[in-house]
């Protein structure tokens, strides 16, 4: 019998929740949970496909043990495991002091898991050590908010979206990166036409479609364009003297900086029209309300905190903050970055939102813990820890729950880094990202569905997490496996002294947690699992004695500095640490697909989320194709100033000449040779410490492989993956990607300056199973041309095309058909691109993941006239999830414009 049981999705911080139907032993479907205030019932492929996702041959299911850098893994049980790394980490700190070993964690943990984690760390190891992947995301948002506001208080909720008269998108493809908020926005945009909408990104994104205006700055202009802004504000009488008198400090000094920031000096220095500049102005000072929403565009940069602060300014000038519809709302990019900076799980802060630093609050927390003191040496933020694993300082290294060796910049300092460290231990659901290669100790953790716990999303809601099965293997939830290192390290480093994780279950960490936010801007001391599980999800503050959470913050114009005024900041423009020259002409932007997630350890296992983009590629303006020369399609190879790669190229026009886009989800795993991140730069915001992910400089020129494979074969995916991914590390181009739905198969992409060995390919035909059945081959030496074909109860089931790859296409469409018509088979290995007769065309994009909706079927309903409505009533297409929506709408718009 299914059951059906409330959680909340694991993917981005819109902390969507989703019923989950199950029968204790496996999930077979989600859905969204109606009653939940996040999403309503709304889903976005991502979370519309969880159940899809996590096959078990790509999970950890029990631990791993090599005893030497030169061994391989041998299967090991927990205790022995445990006792192990327990050793090891005592041992070093024994030698080397607490600061030679640290901990690397990730906004994908439970609030429960990160809060074990800082107590190891910093009450029983003595180390500040200990950072999060949310340094990657979200620290120039915490930056921003606490210099200008006070805490790391992001003041909105989501029913702000609906209420503003003006937004402001500025850095983040909304569309793509929160699909369930960009519905509701949509939906509220119908309501009320007279809302306006301003985007701001150098890219026309499917967010731009939504706009009364889009602003296409050139990379890493935003200060600028931010100034430019309030000179505007300030010069027209748009701003609210008697709050920015009454409620903040600092004005005066930011008024002058401004002064130069005319609308000239401006739009040169962004790239935009001048009159732009000026409408967008007019938008924010004439709006009765004023909300700006932001992403990664914004805090991935060497002066992230300078462009929040700046964006925070016009809230504050404006006194659009702390009323509905107004206010800064950052968009965090994971479901638990919130409770990360929560429980202090950044090297600098402490839980209850503290500092490190502030030896006030290392006083708090000691004795809260029951501990003398805690480390007042600075603890090492993301970049500057590896660079000290690299070094030799760091000795041992704990990473959980994120993949550093696919989502870190400067990936080759950063492999360097992880081969040389004397012991790295992984913690990880999934044994196949790029980081478990590297781990002495591989344990299996507890992932989506199966856990219990909590999660803080973007708005401050807190949402419980709820297992519906039992995670598989050995593998256990990550507090316990903290608390079984920590109980194993307490007899070395605490010796005869009770212990301080005495932690039985999550609740248990959970409620010793509330202590340390009662009287903090985070309160929510009123709260428990029992009170949640009754009133549902809530919003901190939600101190002792409340009756439901707090919706806005900063309602009646205090802040929580000394004086109870919010500051303006004041900081010039800078521009990003690499800039364009001959050498190097290009610049990179880097961001999200629709279908993906991060290092894509879960998404990149469901077939059906390739569909949409199904492999890496380099996105440039079609006047950049020309001017280097290359075609659309044609393999290029990608230099940076850290590293190359080899990828397709594709004509762009959503992007101006002279920038470049290659989507972050692609790591060595799906595209050897290291991934996007050998190329982005480990350059930080001096105070956020965030890295400038979003700006490189490269240049490109022809790859000149003309020696090409393409694979397609069905079935036990991820093996087949993992086997051909190994036998690809010596080529110079390999691409992996999935593809399908019903039937799963494997798409493999390759190429080589000349022909691979036949003993080479007879061990991929051993892969592929192309040694036995029906066969149909082909050979020709002299052109190193060599064709397999598998035909099994009457469709193809495998194919491996090398030396001359045209009819990969259509014989890729044949296999996605079903079928292999007996008249057509003769032509299956000769060099066409299409099939006599053109019966099958090329493979086909999908637009509607939720209900497989292919752009070719959309496009034909559309040349019929169909509108959106009829679409929607016809094939089904944006009537789940709607993220295609804003594609549909642009094949519309480009329909009505060609007639």
């Amino acid at each position: 019998m299914l059951r059906t049981t409330a959680s909340t999705c694991c993917y981005c911080g819109v902390g969507c929740g989703v019923l989950i139907e199950h029968d204790d032993k496996t999930i077979h479907g989600v859905s969204g949970d109606p009653a939940h205030p996040a999403n309503y019932g709304k889903l976005c492929s991502k979370g519309s496909t969880l159940h899809k996702t996590g096959d078990l041959t790509a999970r950890a299911l029990y631990p791993e043990l090599r005893l030497g850098k030169g061994m391989a893994r041998a299967r090991t049980d927990w205790d022995t495991a445990m006792q192990h790394a327990a050793e090891v980490f005592g041992q070093t700190i024994a030698e080397h002091g607490p600061d030679s070993v640290a901990f690397y964690i990730s906004g994908q943990l439970l609030t429960e898991d990160y809060y074990a984690f800082n107590k190891l760390a910093r009450a029983l190891i003595g180390t500040n050590n200990i950072d999060s992947n949310s340094r990657l995301c979200m620290s120039s948002a915490v930056v921003g908010y606490k210099r200008s506001l006070g805490a790391d208080s992001p003041p909105c909720s989501y029913e702000d979206i609906e209420q503003s008269d003006c937004l402001l998108i500025i850095g983040s493809n909304m569309a793509y990166a929160h699909p369930v908020l960009f519905r509701r926005l949509e939906q509220a945009r119908t309501a009320n036409p007279d809302k306006r909408i301003i985007v701001v990104d150098p890219r026309r994104t499917d967010t731009c479609d939504i706009a009364d205006i889009h602003l296409a700055v050139q990379p890493g202009t935003d200060v600028a364009l931010l100034h430019g802004i309030l000179h505007i504000l300030i010069n027209e009488s748009w701003v609210d003297r008697p709050f920015i008198d009454a409620h903040t400090n600092g004005f005066d000094a930011l008024q002058s900086l401004v002064r130069d920031y005319t609308p000239a000096f401006v739009a040169t220095a962004c790239g935009i029209d001048e009159a732009d500049l000026h409408r967008v102005a007019r938008m924010i000072g004439m709006a009765p309300s004023f909300l700006s929403l932001w992403c990664m565009g914004m805090n991935q940069s060497s002066s992230g905190s300078a462009k929040n602060s700046a964006l925070i300014n016009l809230h504050l000038a404006t006194a659009q903050i702390g009323k509905p519809g107004s206010g800064p709302f950052s968009l965090t990019g994971q479901p638990n970055a919130m409770g990360g900076r929560e429980t202090g799980s950044l090297s600098n802060l402490l839980p209850g939102h503290r500092e490190a630093g502030n030896a006030d609050h290392r006083a708090e927390v000691a004795e809260y813990w029951g501990v003398d003191a805690l480390p007042d040496s600075p603890g090492l933020s993301a970049v500057e820890l590896f660079e000290s694993v690299r070094q030799g300082k760091v000795k041992a290294l704990w990473i959980a729950c994120t993949n550093p060796a696919q989502s870190m910049p400067d990936q080759n300092l950063i492999q360097e880094a992880l081969t040389l460290c004397p012991f790295v231990v992984v913690q990880e659901a999934f044994a196949t990202t790029e980081t478990c290669q590297y781990a002495d100790l591989l344990l299996p953790a507890a992932s989506w569905g199966e856990k219990t716990g909590s999660v803080t999303n973007s708005e401050r809601r807190i949402s419980r997490v709820r297992p519906a099965i039992e995670a598989p293997g050995e593998a256990r939830a990550d507090w316990a496996i903290v608390c079984d290192l920590a109980k194993r390290l307490e007899k070395r480093l605490r010796p005869g002294q009770s212990s301080l994780f005495e932690f039985d279950r999550p609740e248990a960490l959970f409620d010793e947690f509330i202590g340390l936010t009662r009287g903090q801007d985070l309160d929510y001391s009123g709260l428990n699992y029992q009170l949640i599980d009754s009133l549902g999800p809530q919003q901190w503050p939600f101190p002792s004695g409340a009756q439901h959470g707090t919706a806005r913050l900063y309602v009646d114009g205090q802040f929580p500095t000394a004086d109870g005024r919010a500051r303006f900041v004041t900081e010039a423009y800078t521009g990003p640490r690499e800039t364009p020259d001959a050498h190097f002409p290009l610049t990179l932007n880097t961001g999200r697909l629709r279908d993906q997630w991060h290092g894509m350890s879960r998404t990149g296992t469901a077939a059906q989320l390739f569909g949409h983009v199904d492999q890496a590629q380099i996105s440039l303006h079609p006047d950049d194709l020309r001017l280097h020369q290359v075609a659309d399609g044609q393999l290029v190879r990608v230099a940076g100033r850290r590293g190359e790669l080899v990828l397709p190229v594709q004509a762009d026009n959503t992007l101006l000449p002279g920038q470049a886009y290659i989507p972050m989800h692609w790591g060595d795993r799906f595209l050897r040779g290291g991934g996007v991140n050998v190329l982005t730069q480990p350059a930080c915001d001096p105070l956020s410490r965030q890295p400038e992910l979003k700006q490189a400089t490269i240049n490109i020129t022809p790859a000149r492989l003309p020696w090409e494979m393409f694979v397609l074969v069905e079935g036990d995916t991820q093996n087949r993956f993992s086997a051909l991914r190994a036998l690809c590390e010596d080529l110079p181009f390999a691409s992996f990607s999935l593809t399908g739905r019903e039937r799963p198969a494997l798409v493999v992409r390759a190429a080589h300056s000349q022909g691979c060995a036949a003993d080479w390919l007879a061990n991929v035909d051993t892969v592929l199973g192309l040694g036995e059945g029906p066969v149909l081959a082909y050979d020709d030496s002299l052109k190193a041309i060599s064709k397999r074909i598998k035909i099994e109860d009457g469709r193809i089931t495998a194919l491996r095309l090398c030396g001359e790859t045209q009819a990969r296409h259509w014989l890729s469409n044949l296999w996605h058909s079903g079928e292999a018509p007996e008249n057509m088979r003769r032509w299956f290995l000769a060099p066409l691109s299409a099939p006599p007769g053109g019966a099958v065309g090329r493979a086909d994009k999908v637009i509607c993941n939720c209900m497989n909706v292919s752009q070719n079927r959309i496009q034909t309903s559309i040349d019929n006239g169909m509108d959106l409505a009829g679409l929607k009533a016809e094939l089904g297409c944006g009537t789940e999830c709607g993220s295609c929506v804003p594609e549909i709408k642009g094949l519309l718009s480009r329909a009505k414009e060609a007639v």
